[in-house]
């Protein structure tokens, strides 16, 4: 890390960034944008994300791992179920299904996007990417049981017709993703901490920052600088990808593509920091930090997402949408079945990120053509 990141100058492009992103995002809340303004507000969405990255390696350095890809992927999230709660309040029923849409676009992004770059990116460094089985193994094996639970099962349970939840159901699903998320959490960050560091950490002194651990951490105040300046570049993400909500969906209508479409847009768009950090971990032969950012982002936006759903549904009206439909379901199948088969080596080549990408590919071709 440079000493202009430790020293946080406030002329900094990091720090003017975010504040830019946030005026736009004031500027352009609640209005119909025309097309430059748009254009404006989607380069301030482009900026926050860099700078949201960069933020993020700063408080990773400081803190080290695993709990510096756990602050990005909650941070990520937290604000991305604020989103899809906004949206949803203000959609009506044509949001019926947008929870179930961006989560498991999330899902899918993450675990073959995410993980697909990834070890492509550090198999071209080093022929062969290294990483803990256990902890990736771990992180995978809990995000197949709550996609399981909350996006598969509302499509055969018979409470109440179509892909529903019944109250009680939508309950448990809520309690149990929250309890297998803390869960993990308590795994990851204390009792078997090990399994979630990186394979190379003993050789670089174990940081996870900017020069690949060799430089010295950041100091607490400027750790917790960039920690402000990352909830504020991610308040900008979210919001700005809001501000331009409309527009994605006025051309998904006019492209005559399904609705699902602009969740998926939504999730490409919050979910662009862990993927930028994810691929600067792996180039700098970190790949299990970004196994860690790509699992814990796809576990954040399940466990966090369904329990606030179902607190909102109290008071948003129309039905609520989680079942998925069958194309989906065999992709989230052969998703955690490739997964697994390339977690259980804990090494991995560039046939296995290819493997990934494609099923993300084949995800995003059938979401524009059903």
């Amino acid at each position: 890390m440079s000493s202009a990141a430790r020293k946080f100058p406030v002329l900094d492009w990091t720090v003017l960034v975010p504040v830019a992103a946030i005026i736009a995002l004031a500027f352009s809340w609640g209005r119909d944008l025309p097309g430059v303004a748009v254009v404006l507000v989607a380069l301030c969405l482009a900026g926050a994300v860099l700078a949201a990255v960069h933020h993020a390696e700063v408080v990773a350095h400081r803190v080290g791992e695993p709990f510096g890809s756990l602050v990005l992927a909650v941070a990520v999230t937290v604000i991305e179920v604020a989103l899809v709660v906004t949206l949803m309040a203000d959609g009506g029923e044509k949001s019926a299904s947008l929870a179930r849409d961006t989560v498991f676009a999330a899902v899918m992004i993450t675990c073959n996007g995410i993980v697909g770059l990834s070890l492509l990116v550090g198999a071209l460094r080093n022929r062969v990417a290294v990483f803990n089985a256990e902890g990736s193994g771990a992180a995978l094996a809990t995000v197949a049981t709550l996609a399981t639970l909350s996006l598969v099962l509302p499509t055969f349970t018979t409470s109440k017709p179509g892909p529903e939840f019944s109250a009680a159901q939508l309950t448990f699903a809520a309690v149990a993703s929250l309890a297998l998320y803390g869960l993990f959490i308590a795994v990851q960050t204390v009792r078997h901490r090990d399994y979630f560091l990186p394979v190379t950490a003993e050789h670089d002194g174990g940081g996870t920052g900017g020069d690949g651990g060799h430089a010295a951490p950041p100091t607490a105040p400027a750790a917790l600088f960039s920690l402000a300046l990352l909830v504020v570049a991610l308040v900008a993400v979210v919001g700005d990808a809001k501000a331009v909500s409309p527009a994605i969906e006025a051309g998904v209508a006019k492209a005559g593509m399904p609705q699902a479409v602009v969740g998926v847009v939504i999730a490409l768009l919050v979910l662009l920091p862990e993927t930028l950090a994810a691929v600067r971990a792996a180039r700098r032969d970190r790949v299990q930090t970004s196994l860690n950012l790509a699992y814990g982002s796809a576990l954040a936006s399940i466990g966090l997402t369904i329990p606030a759903i179902a607190l909102a549904s109290l008071w948003l009206s129309g039905p609520l949408l989680l079942g998925l439909g069958a194309v989906h379901m065999v992709l989230l199948a052969l998703t955690v079945v490739v997964g697994a088969l390339t977690i259980v080596p804990g090494r991995a080549t560039l046939l296995q990120g290819g493997v990934h990408l494609v099923l993300l590919a084949a995800y995003l071709f059938l979401a524009v053509s059903p």
